[in-house]
């Protein structure tokens, strides 16, 4: 068991250091985030996939086709400008950049990517409509797959906007990698939130913080996470940014007293929402897609929730 979780664990992170790598150093200016896109495509995917078969297992009849596939227009999404400007960038005299005055720009494709997998489920739901559908059977198919594909995709699709602030324009000499600091000083502050409300759970927790859902999170070890969280957020400030964006690159260091927290809270209402699921349907793991740390889901429930106020707090000082 600890073999698999080391192992997977391994493989992972590998793929995703030369995922973020080839991003900070290959990407062309004004179309950052597109080395990204299998390894964001493979977490939303198998996250969805892992609530299909929770919503399978206690007799929801979702149709997990369709739902991968709305899933990944929405991740998808935003690369529409991000794949205008690669091509932009590599045929200049045949090819202009993505308009900086259009109306619709990442986060409006996002939004019709949304609309369109709204519609994409009412499609499939006619295609196999008769008049002895079971309508009980209708309407917890089209729930089950609109959250499943707006509860992973859009907080997926906002990654990549996340990766795209403070961004050079198309043209630069050289790409800012202002973006990916954020991004990875996200992902370490919600992951090390996790860590530090863990072990000091486990070393002073006593008070059960809600322990019909999860036995093992207490009050104390909450607190130990909004800590580290904290600290963690200023030292990337402090020291990530400037190695990866450059001197004079970095937020106010104010910002990782908001931050921090807000990491911290957010991600554990992910990982908590996740609890509530697994125990409503009877599981223990969300899957079995990762061997030694269960589903999909089980590395990304509190990056989901997380991205949003990231988002928020970054494109405030960007």
């Amino acid at each position: 068991m600890l073999f698999d979780r080391l192992r997977t664990s391994g493989v992972l992170i590998s793929i995703a250091v030369a995922s973020l790598y080839a991003d900070a150093n290959f990407s062309v200016p004004g179309a950052a985030g597109l080395y990204l896109f299998p390894l964001l495509l493979f977490f939303a995917l198998g996250t969805a996939l892992d609530l299909c078969g929770m919503f399978l297992r206690v007799g929801f009849p979702v149709h997990r086709g369709v739902i991968l596939s709305a899933t990944a227009l929405i991740v998808l999404s935003p690369y529409v400008p991000v794949v205008w400007n690669t091509l932009a960038a590599g045929k200049p005299d045949t090819v202009s950049a993505y308009p900086a005055n259009c109306p619709i720009g990442q986060m409006g494709w996002i939004v019709l990517a949304t609309i369109f997998a709204a519609m994409m489920f009412f499609l499939d739901e006619m295609k196999d409509y008769s008049v002895g559908s079971d309508p009980s059977g209708v309407l917890r198919r089209l729930v089950a797959s609109m959250f499943t594909a707006t509860y992973v995709g859009l907080p997926m699709s906002l990654l990549v906007v996340l990766r795209g602030l403070g961004e050079a324009d198309i043209g630069d000499a050289t790409a800012s990698n202002w973006g990916m600091a954020a991004l990875l000083t996200m992902i370490a502050v919600t992951k090390f939130s996790d860590a530090g409300a863990y072990f000091t759970g486990k070393s002073i927790g006593r008070t059960k913080l809600i322990p019909r859902l999860s036995p093992g999170k207490t009050w104390e070890g909450s607190v130990g996470g909004v800590v580290v969280s904290t600290l963690v957020a200023a030292g990337c400030i402090a020291y990530l940014f400037p190695a990866i964006a450059g001197e004079g690159s970095a937020p106010p260091l104010s910002l990782a007293f908001v931050l921090g927290p807000l990491l911290a809270v957010f991600g554990m209402v992910g990982d908590l929402a996740e609890s509530l699921v697994k125990r409503a349907c009877g599981a223990k793991d969300s899957g079995n897609l990762l061997p030694g740390l269960g589903g999909v889901w089980d590395v990304t429930d509190s990056l989901i929730f997380a991205s949003l106020p990231a988002f928020l707090c970054f494109a405030a000082v960007a």
